[in-house]
């Protein structure tokens, strides 16, 4: 099969439709990411994201509509989508006996480097995240922020066009969050990486190229952070939010 068009979107989703029952978990969701995008997703809990994100990572199949990652269409050519994306989960999901260089290696033999081209790119990955006195210690030692960065490196080390964060900053402190962030915004850039951001929190969307508002799985706005605000006549995002939300409700 050719390679997609170097212009395909690094993401794309057309009327994309998820019901459980009666209930449309995410119902006609239109997007498109292009490589070096950052997208806030913003949502309340249970507005959809996380639904919508286990789809675009394979896990649930969508009812209706269209999922593409760099050009190849999910649903009939999964394998090359998913090997052109990266996760961050909402949930910790390293193993927590093995060693941070362990558990990349896992990693790397699940998407197909060798050896050598893993601990190559594990230790620029590392060093790049401030974890390199790290890579032998085992993650359960390490601090809450720290595991996400491993988990960052993760996600990075077989070179996604797609990076998936699902409320990456859960159960950090603050200065963790903002760690985090910079670092992903930073990355977006040296890497050309279309970045989707889920969050609940509106602190975490002015750095963002743009912001979708998800609300009971339908999407309600996607633009900038400062034309969100300009159009609710607020004085921030979060008030601008608050603002869409109550009255979609």
């Amino acid at each position: 099969m050719d390679e997609p068009s170097q212009t395909a979107p690094a993401l794309l989703l057309d009327n994309v439709v998820k019901a459980f029952g009666s209930v449309r978990a995410v119902d006609g969701v239109s997007l498109k990411a292009f490589p070096g995008d950052f997208i806030a997703l913003l949502g309340l809990n249970g507005a959809g994201k996380t639904t919508l994100f286990q789809m675009l990572c394979g896990l649930l199949a969508p009812d209706g509509g269209r999922i593409e990652v760099m050009g190849h269409d999910m649903s009939r050519d999964g394998v090359p989508a998913l090997a052109r994306l990266g996760i961050v989960f909402q949930q910790p999901t390293l193993d927590l006996e093995l060693s941070v260089a362990a558990n990349l290696f896992f990693h790397a033999g699940l998407h197909g480097l060798s050896r050598q081209v893993a601990r190559s790119r594990m230790e620029s990955l590392l060093a790049r995240l401030g974890l390199a006195e790290h890579a032998h210690a085992k993650t359960a030692q390490l601090s809450g922020g720290n595991r996400r960065r491993v988990e960052l490196a993760r996600a990075l080390l077989h070179e996604p066009r797609l990076l998936l964060m699902d409320e990456p900053t859960v159960g950090l402190d603050p200065q963790s969050r903002g760690d985090l962030l910079r670092l992903i915004l930073n990355m977006r850039t040296e890497r050309t990486v279309a970045i989707l951001w889920a969050t609940h929190l509106c602190d975490e969307v002015p750095g963002a190229d743009r912001v979708i508002v998800l609300h009971r799985g339908k999407l309600l706005v996607d633009t900038t952070p400062a034309k969100l605000v300009s159009a609710a006549g607020a004085a921030s995002v979060e008030e601008a939010f608050l603002s869409m939300t109550v009255r979609g409700a």
